[in-house]
Protein backbone atom coordinates (compact mmCIF):
# COMPACT_ATOMS: atom_id res chain seq x y z
CA UNK A 1 0.00 0.00 0.00
CA UNK A 2 1.55 3.25 -1.15
CA UNK A 3 1.41 6.43 0.89
CA UNK A 4 3.03 9.56 1.00
CA UNK A 5 4.97 10.97 3.86
CA UNK A 6 5.85 14.57 4.22
CA UNK A 7 9.74 14.66 5.16
CA UNK A 8 10.15 18.46 4.94
CA UNK A 9 8.92 22.11 3.79
CA UNK A 10 10.38 25.31 2.62
CA UNK A 11 7.85 28.39 1.91
CA UNK A 12 9.28 31.18 0.28
CA UNK A 13 8.49 33.73 -2.33
CA UNK A 14 11.62 33.31 -4.04
CA UNK A 15 11.90 31.06 -7.45
CA UNK A 16 15.89 31.52 -6.44
CA UNK A 17 15.58 29.91 -3.11
CA UNK A 18 13.20 26.99 -3.71
CA UNK A 19 15.96 26.42 -6.12
CA UNK A 20 18.51 26.39 -3.46
CA UNK A 21 15.83 24.15 -1.35
CA UNK A 22 15.80 21.49 -4.33
CA UNK A 23 19.60 21.50 -4.43
CA UNK A 24 19.87 20.98 -0.78
CA UNK A 25 17.42 18.17 -0.20
CA UNK A 26 18.94 16.80 -3.44
CA UNK A 27 21.91 16.61 -1.81
CA UNK A 28 20.96 15.30 1.35
CA UNK A 29 18.69 12.58 -0.25
CA UNK A 30 21.31 11.01 -2.77
CA UNK A 31 24.08 11.59 0.16
CA UNK A 32 21.70 8.15 1.81
CA UNK A 33 20.96 6.46 -1.51
CA UNK A 34 23.54 3.51 -2.84
CA UNK A 35 25.35 4.76 -5.58
CA UNK A 36 23.48 3.54 -9.06
CA UNK A 37 19.85 4.59 -7.19
CA UNK A 38 22.03 8.39 -6.66
CA UNK A 39 23.69 8.71 -9.77
CA UNK A 40 20.02 10.27 -11.42
CA UNK A 41 20.19 12.93 -8.27
CA UNK A 42 23.92 13.65 -9.01
CA UNK A 43 23.23 13.90 -12.80
CA UNK A 44 20.38 16.72 -11.68
CA UNK A 45 22.83 18.70 -9.35
CA UNK A 46 25.35 19.56 -11.85
CA UNK A 47 22.61 19.98 -14.40
CA UNK A 48 22.77 23.76 -15.22
CA UNK A 49 20.49 23.74 -18.54
CA UNK A 50 17.28 21.66 -15.87
CA UNK A 51 18.16 24.62 -13.36
CA UNK A 52 17.44 27.02 -15.38
CA UNK A 53 14.36 25.43 -16.52
CA UNK A 54 13.41 24.75 -13.14
CA UNK A 55 13.58 28.50 -12.47
CA UNK A 56 11.90 29.28 -15.28
CA UNK A 57 8.82 27.02 -14.07
CA UNK A 58 9.05 28.20 -10.35
CA UNK A 59 9.40 31.62 -11.63
CA UNK A 60 6.39 31.73 -14.68
CA UNK A 61 4.34 30.34 -10.89
CA UNK A 62 4.26 26.60 -12.89
CA UNK A 63 5.19 23.76 -10.97
CA UNK A 64 8.26 22.06 -10.73
CA UNK A 65 8.83 18.22 -9.34
CA UNK A 66 12.00 16.07 -8.93
CA UNK A 67 11.48 12.34 -8.72
CA UNK A 68 14.21 10.22 -7.18
CA UNK A 69 13.89 6.70 -5.77
CA UNK A 70 15.44 3.48 -4.94
CA UNK A 71 14.30 -0.12 -4.79
CA UNK A 72 11.79 0.94 -1.31
CA UNK A 73 10.68 4.51 -1.76
CA UNK A 74 10.02 7.48 -4.05
CA UNK A 75 11.06 10.57 -2.87
CA UNK A 76 9.22 13.50 -4.76
CA UNK A 77 10.61 17.18 -4.04
CA UNK A 78 7.66 19.71 -5.56
CA UNK A 79 7.52 23.43 -5.76
CA UNK A 80 4.27 25.19 -6.54
CA UNK A 81 2.57 28.79 -6.01
CA UNK A 82 1.03 29.07 -3.03
CA UNK A 83 -2.49 28.78 -3.76
CA UNK A 84 -1.94 26.19 -6.40
CA UNK A 85 -3.45 22.59 -6.19
CA UNK A 86 -0.46 20.21 -5.34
Amino acid sequence: MARSIPLGAYDTTSPRLALRWFQERTRHITDQLDAAYARPGLHWLTDETEHERALAYMTAGTGYQLTLHDQNAHYVLTAHSMGAPL
